[in-house]
Formats: C-alpha cells, structure tokens, sequence
C-alpha cells in the first residue's frame, strides 16, 4: 500500500524546506541524494562511524539546542519544525576554529570522516559555556572512526580550541559561526504555528519509529517505503518527573537526557561512567529508553539498569493503559506481556530509599561503544550491617534480560559480608543459563558473571568488604 503524502517543514541550514518525501526516509539520503548536500557522508549507514553526523536543533525555552547525532539513523518525519545543520551550513568566509585546528595538526588524510569531525567538534562549541577540555574532545568525538589520521592530531587540535569563545552568540560574533544562527529562534518559532502534521502515516502502521538506533540498522531497506509512524513526535512520552514517590520517565526519553537529569543522578551518581560504556554521544543523543526495553536485547543496557530499579512499564492502547512490572515483563527470547498494539509511553522508577545504592556492571569486546557480553546492574540497601534491600539484574546470561529473583531475595536480612557475596555469587549461577556465541563462550560468561555478583559488593561498600578478602576465602 503506498505511503500518505505528508508535508514536513523545517530549516536545513540557511533554507527553509517544504517536502512531501516518505516520513520514514533517511535523513542522509534526502541530504545526499535530494539536496546534493554530499559533505555529509555515507559509510556504515549503522551509526558507528561518524562520516554522516548532523546537527539538529530544538527550540527550548526561547534559545536553540543542537545535538549531534548521525543523519543515517534519522527519519525524515521528524524533523518538522526543526534546524537541521550538515556541514555546509557552517561554513564561513574563512576557516573556522575547528577547521584551522584540524588543518594545522595534519589532523585530515582522505578526509572522508572529517566532515562528521568538523560537525561534532563546532557542536561542541557551540553548547559548551565552560572552556574546551580534553575530556569534552574525546566525548565528542566518541562517535567518529578516522583510520588513516589516527587520533593523536586530533587530540592535539584541543589546544587550538582552548581559548575559543564557546555559545553560539560568541561564535557568531566572533564571525566563527554564519549569521543565520542568530534568526533561527525566530524563524523556528515561526514554523511552530504552521500546521502539524501527523505523526503517523497510517492507522496501522507497517513500523513504529523511536530513535532509530536499532530498527534502521534491521529493517532500513524496508522502512523508506512503508507506513511509519513516528513516535519523536509526541512530545507527551518525552521527559522525567517526579511524582508519587516516583521518577516517571517518558519512553522517548534519550540515553543522554536520561543521564543528565539532576533526579536520575541522585540515584545513580555514577552513570556517567557507565554512559561513557554504553554508547557514542551520537547515539544517546538518538536512542531511547523505550526502545531499549521493547527491543528485549538480553543485553540491553538500560534494561538491565531499569531491573535493577524495579521499575513499572506503562502500556497504552489509546486512552486505556495498564501497568506491568518490567520484571515479569519479559516471558522468552523476544517474548514479552506486550499486545501488538500496545505502545510503551511510560517508565516508572520507585525513588529508592535513603542510603540505596546502584552498581553497574559491563563486559564487551571493545572497552567501549560495543554490544555487551555480560552486563549486570544492583540496587542494595544496608543499614548497620545488614542488607535489608536488593535487586540483582543480568544480561547476556539467559533468552531475556534477566532478574535474578533468588539471588535477590536470598540477601535481604544477611549480614554484609564475603562470606554472603560469595554466597550470592553461587546461587546466581543457578539461575542464569548463558550459551557460547560470538561474544564468549558459556563457561567465560559465567565467570564473568561471578567476578559481577562480587564486584557489586566489593564496590558498592569498599568500606566493609575489602577485594583482596573476597579471594582469601576462595
């Protein structure tokens, strides 16, 4: 059945842009192949290499917000009423500071990844208010592969940028920005009072489209042509509130909004440690906790946090909704207590009591930006010596991500010693059951599993259980 011609308005760099394309088609392809925009290039079309990063920007609270992220995982649906910005559109008379840094170290050789560089490095002044550091580089640049530089060059162009005005007004006023950027609140203001257009194509859609970070990767061949409906959207299943002793998190919420809200870090004050694990910048920027969960990778990542945390799933089918426990959520490998029809709008997480705390825990083939072999998330609770709370999750260790409920309850009341790691460790490995694939076999799974079990303590409460005690007793 052919896709419903909709209209979809938004900025692409100094133009405004009116087209009834198919809502599902890839922004990279409409730049290359519509607009002959072609300094956004295409390379792994799976998010993982950085040549086609684009910034996008939102208006928020009177100001515009860009976020880089990568155009091959993008619908084109949703960018109605938003800034689109390839390469080309930052462009000025001369050299800007990121271009000359790049230029001056010998930080470009074929130059094929430089563009999505250029993209994510002048992002990055763009929204920073702080001066430029190293850290703020190799985050930014997480998402870019650049084989024939290397990246030393690359780093070496920080110390180009130091001293750089950062903002977009500064940078606009130091003529390193063009001038359009100063009329893009206006103008998006603007095209928010154009009509909307819907954001499904069809009543049933062939394909419900979040972030896109996995379903492109899948289905991409399949999706341009076909019924979307894009759930990016709704702006009603974005955000996080707290409410009823709740953190009510909507389900198009981003891995990168997620980690950044004040309420989430209260609870898990290191996830940007394990952020920095999970995924490029890029990606947070596009993938959804939402996704995550309804994907039921038994290694997702955020999933398995979210069992850690208890947290209830709200699924809607129109006005009506029901709740249900994300820990009975799961039956079997791709199996779920989901309708077809029932779209996941909410994610709540119970405010854990004081003194809880959340260790998390990851193993891949690459330190970073890589698919888990085991991952594995705890939420505890101790008061004096006594556990009197816990929640133990795993992923890469069964069909499903895996909450380990045994080993959960067999904790609550033991006093917080080795011996009750070590204890909870040997029941845990009666309940997974991993098998050997291309990630590790089973026995290097269950290894890995026990060095967790034991890690979630040993870190959690370094104060009473020490690392070198943990293999004294065994």
């Amino acid at each position: 059945m052919p896709t419903v011609a909709i209209m979809i308005r938004f900025w692409l760099n100094d133009r405004e842009i009116h087209t009834s394309e198919p809502a599902g088609t890839l922004v990279l392809d409409f730049l290359r192949r519509n607009e002959r925009l072609t300094g956004t290039k295409e390379g792994c079309r799976e998010g993982d290499c950085g040549a086609c990063v684009v910034l996008i920007g939102d208006l928020e609270n009177g100001r515009v917000t860009y976020r880089p992220v990568t155009s091959c995982l993008v619908p084109l649906g949703e960018l109605h009423g938003r800034h689109l910005v390839t390469v080309e559109g930052l462009n000025v008379p001369e050299l800007n500071p990121v271009q000359r840094a790049i230029v001056e170290e010998g930080a470009t050789q074929c130059g094929f990844c430089t563009p999505g560089i250029v993209v994510s490095m002048t992002g990055m002044l763009m929204e920073r208010t702080l001066p430029v550091t190293i850290e703020a580089v190799k985050e930014a640049l997480g998402g870019h592969l650049c084989r024939c530089t290397g990246y030393r060059s690359l780093k070496a162009a920080v110390h180009h940028l130091d001293k750089t005005q950062v903002g977009i007004e500064a940078l606009v006023d130091a003529k390193m920005l063009p001038e359009y950027f100063r009329e893009m609140p206006g103008r998006l203001a603007a095209l928010a009072s154009s009509p909307e257009p819907p954001s499904t194509e069809e009543d049933r859609p062939d394909f419900l489209v979040a972030g896109g970070t996995d379903i492109y990767v899948q289905r991409g061949d399949h999706i341009p042509g076909a019924r979307v409906r894009i759930l990016n959207r709704l702006p009603e299943m974005k955000g996080i509130a707290r409410r009823n002793g709740h953190l009510r998190v909507g389900a198009l919420t981003t891995f990168e909004d997620f980690a950044r809200s004040p309420q989430v870090r209260k609870i898990v004050p290191h996830i940007d440690d394990y952020m920095f694990l999970i995924a490029s910048l890029q990606i947070r920027h596009r993938a959804t906790l939402g996704g995550n969960v309804i994907n039921a990778s038994p290694i997702g990542d955020m999933t398995i946090l979210l069992l850690a945390l208890d947290a209830q799933l709200v699924l809607a089918i129109g006005a009506s909704s029901r709740s249900v426990a994300i820990t009975d959520f799961y039956r079997g490998y791709k199996q779920m207590d989901r309708l077809p029809s029932e779209v996941l709008t909410e994610i709540r997480i119970p405010v854990p009591a004081d003194g809880t705390r959340v260790n998390w825990e990851k193993a891949s083939k690459r330190r970073c930006l890589d698919i888990a072999t085991v991952n594995s998330a705890a939420r505890t609770r101790v008061e004096g010596s006594v556990i009197r709370d816990a929640s133990f999750a795993m992923g890469g260790v069964a069909p499903v991500p895996l909450y380990l409920r045994r080993t959960s309850q067999f904790v609550i009341g033991k006093k917080l010693t080795a011996s009750t790691a070590h204890a909870a460790a040997d029941l845990a490995q009666t309940e997974i059951a991993p098998i050997s694939d291309v990630r590790g076999s089973a026995d290097y799974k269950r290894l890995l599993a026990r060095q967790f079990m034991l890690a979630h303590f040993s870190r959690t409460y370094p104060e009473a259980i020490r690392v070198e005690e943990l293999y004294e007793e065994h």
